[in-house]
């Protein structure tokens, strides 16, 4: 087979992908490609015959990996958001406001994405398993440092460290995926990913509120140690190097070595002649911002998430007195996103498939990866409505029921946006799996951190429903990026060229 056809995903990046088996059939009538089950859809990228590539792993392996590093990624929000409701315990306990207590949480929020662009370039040098596992053995301790921190400061440093280092699965979990499954089945597989991501800063102040209300504050960090321990055990004991060069024919593949040395890197030092040099892969998040298509994409997600972490850093601060909740409370009334939020993942499990069964049966069997994003045109009516409702029933003190409605409804908004914009980078540059989640990843915390530094004065200064009216105003605006990268998008992807990387 020609390096013409094996590399389809170049050519679906330039021409459009070739899904349909019929007229890849007829495009290249002289080579036999690879078809999924179905026998009717290509596989993209092409296989090679070596049973260690990837792609021809089990389902099994692939789902199970796939699992851990979405449990991982799950960690990062769940250990930022607990101090949500960690901070009204510990103004008092400090003799602090509880503002400035946030300020620690606002410090890891930061770290979240400026951890994952690191993340990403590491492992394009060093190899994917031995940066998740590193990472996370750090994040293990640092968040055991949260728990037994004896004072303020130095619980704001271990909470900073922590945000840095667990942030690993969240800002590099796309290249695990983009490793294992076809192009066909990466909309799907990042819609369980991110779920994870989403739930997350939902289920850590769920959890925090119920421990604390019988437990001292450390409590709520303990089990969030635990749980990153878990992980750590999990990635040990399955956890696998995902990168596998298909350029190099099966005969000349580097060797695997045992399992701990995969684990903590030496057989992926041994070979990293064959990947990056290390200038190289610093460069790699540089060189994908620089495409336009990139850099919009993480704007309008900057600015689109940006209330998601505002609200659910500071939302205590505001319903605690409006309705007279405890923590117990407070812990139940986040139940309401993370409902939102599987909601938003089992919709969203045949929604974008069926945008992209729909494109490809208009255009004869050929996708565009500006097709992903007509899901949001669906998607933002419902986080515009929320936000709205969300600041009509906080000032106007309406039944905590209604302000539960318009939480959920961008929730499930914000779930459906995002496997629809991951999807879009990942499909319109493929070789940088790693680095367009990164970045995605570092819009959404560089938002969320922002925000959180002027939420609660905003709304106190001009009320919550001028606040988050005038929010829903700017994400409507910002959703006019949207037409127009599915207008330009393929063009400005043509005049930006290709990333040309060494390796994907």
């Amino acid at each position: 087979m020609s390096n013409e056809i094996e590399d389809l995903e170049t050519r679906g990046e330039k021409e459009g992908y070739v899904l349909d088996a019929k007229e890849a059939e007829a495009e290249y009538q002289e080579h036999s490609l690879k078809l999924a089950a179905d026998n009717k859809t290509v596989l993209i990228p092409q296989p090679s015959d070596d049973p260690n590539d990837p792609l021809n792993w089990s389902s099994t392996k692939k789902h199970l990996i796939l699992i851990i590093v979405s449990a991982t990624a799950l960690l990062p929000d769940y250990g930022s958001a607990t101090g949500a409701v960690t901070l009204l315990q510990q103004a008092t306990i400090w003799n602090m406001s509880p503002d400035t207590v946030n300020h620690s949480q606002v410090g890891n929020v930061f770290m979240l994405g400026a951890g994952g662009v690191v993340v990403v370039a590491l492992s394009a040098y060093f190899g994917r398993l031995p940066v998740l596992f590193w990472f996370t053995l750090a994040a293990f301790a640092t968040a055991a440092g949260c728990a037994r921190a004896e004072n303020f400061t130095g619980f704001m440093a271990v909470r900073i460290l922590n945000g840095f280092f667990s942030t690993v699965a969240q800002g590099g979990g796309l290249m695990f995926i983009k490793d294992m499954f076809f192009f066909h089945e990466h909309a799907r597989k990042i819609n369980i990913w991110d779920a994870f991501i989403i739930l997350s800063p939902y289920l850590g102040p769920f959890v925090a509120a119920f421990v604390i209300s019988k437990l001292i504050w450390r409590w709520a960090f303990w089990i969030y140690t635990i749980m990153t321990g878990l992980c750590l055990l999990s990635i040990c004991l399955f956890g696998e190097e995902t990168y596998y060069n298909r350029k190099i024919p099966r005969d000349q593949q580097p060797a695997q070595g045992t399992r701990i040395e995969r684990l903590i890197g030496i057989s992926q030092w041994r070979s990293r002649h064959q990947r990056n040099s290390f200038k190289e892969a610093m460069m790699r998040p540089i060189k994908v911002i620089s495409k336009p298509v990139v850099a919009l994409s993480t704007i309008y997600y900057m600015i689109t998430f940006a209330w998601v972490v505002g609200i659910n850093t500071t939302l205590a601060i505001f319903v605690a007195p409006l309705y007279g909740f405890g923590p117990v409370q407070i812990g139940l009334f986040y139940f309401t996103p993370m409902v939102a939020t599987v909601l938003g993942q089992v919709f969203g499990h045949f929604f974008h498939d069926a945008i992209a069964k729909y494109y490809i049966r208009r255009h004869r069997g050929r996708f565009e990866p500006e097709a992903r994003l007509s899901a949001i045109y669906f998607s933002t009516p419902f986080m515009l409505t929320g936000l709205v409702v969300i600041g009509f029933s906080l000032q106007r003190a309406y039944s905590w029921g209604v302000l539960v409605v318009g939480w959920g409804l961008y929730v499930f908004g914000i779930m459906v946006t995002t496997v629809a914009l991951q999807s879009f980078v990942l499909d319109s540059y493929p070789e940088a799996s790693g680095e367009v989640a990164a970045w995605i990843n570092f819009g959404r915390t560089t938002g969320g951190f922002i925000v959180s530094y002027f939420q609660v004065k905003w709304a106190n200064a001009v009320g919550t429903e001028a606040s988050f009216g005038t929010q829903a105003a700017i994400c409507a605006v910002t959703f006019l990026l949207i037409p127009l990268m599915q207008w330009k998008g393929k063009e400005m992807r043509h005049r930006a060229g290709p990333l040309n990387f060494h390796t994907t």
